[in-house]
């Protein structure tokens, strides 16, 4: 799974040592994370490992053994609110100090819905040490709210889930982090995740996380602007511009109101552009 995920067009591969590790394989899955984190090539990918919840006996083990070959980014699950940011912050910034590395270089990503009282601690958790990003979850929430299913027969998200989606997203922006919407689980349904993809880059995420390496190209065609979204941007950007020289910020553009928002639109769908190449 390691050597087919450093061929992918994932921008950030994440190295779980969580659920996906059983009790008697964590202390060899620590070694094996940090044999690839010292050496493999990840060609420019970021480097992200999932740790054990703060508020159990692994996590501290966890940064201890990868911090030999720190990454870009810990994934912190189950975070019920700052105070298990902070428990991290100070365990990172001593191996940090041991390391030589430069203080405060190494992000946090928090999971920050899959208990009741991280989602009621959104908004506090993106303003947390370290945050670079925030996202969330709908399965362990399910299984903290005993819901019985996270979504309707029609596939769309049941009213709780999709209020922790729509925090996420409200939370990370306010904080200025960047906003990562949750994985589709049925990696076998191309369409329904295509559709929950392009939603998600519509409301404003800023990516989205995957399970499976047949979900990347859809989820990259989401959030990467269509040759269409770049032309009208960039037609727009010379509109502002002969409008801004005649003293006009608000104008008539192809049969519509445009002012500042339009702009700025544009000029982020023109970075997203130029950064997803």
């Amino acid at each position: 799974m390691f050597e087919r995920a450093l061929s992918s067009p994932a921008d950030s591969l994440v190295l779980d040592l969580e659920d996906s590790v059983t009790p008697e394989r964590k202390a060899a899955a620590r070694g094996e994370v940090r044999d690839w984190l010292a050496g493999a090539d990840f060609g420019g990918r970021e480097r992200v490992v999932r740790i054990n919840p703060s508020d159990g006996e692994l996590w501290e083990e966890d940064l201890e053994v990868t911090m030999s070959a720190p990454p870009d980014a810990y994934m912190l699950p189950k975070v019920g609110g700052v105070a298990d940011l902070v428990r991290v912050d100070e365990r990172l910034s001593a191996l940090e100090a041991r390391a030589g590395v430069e203080p405060g270089r190494i992000g946090v990503i928090p999971i920050a819905t899959e208990t009741a009282e991280g989602l009621l601690r959104v908004s506090e958790t993106a303003r947390g040490p370290r945050v670079v990003a925030l996202t969330w979850g709908a399965e362990d929430l399910s299984a903290d709210l005993g819901a019985s299913a996270s979504r309707d027969a029609d596939g769309r998200y049941l009213e709780v889930f999709r209020y922790a989606r729509v925090m996420t997203l409200l939370a990370s922006k306010a904080a200025g982090v960047q906003a990562i919407d949750g994985v589709y689980t049925d990696f076998r349904d191309t369409d329904g995740l295509r559709a929950e993809a392009g939603e998600a880059a519509r409301m404003g995420f800023d990516g989205k996380l995957t399970i499976h390496p047949a979900q990347l190209e859809s989820v990259n065609a989401a959030f990467s602007p269509s040759d269409e979204e770049v032309r009208e941007s960039r037609e727009l950007l010379a509109a502002f511009e002969k409008n801004r020289r005649a003293g006009r910020m608000a104008f008539s553009h192809k049969g519509r109101m445009v002012d500042v928002p339009h702009l700025n639109r544009a000029l982020a769908i023109l970075e997203r552009a130029q950064r997803s190449g």
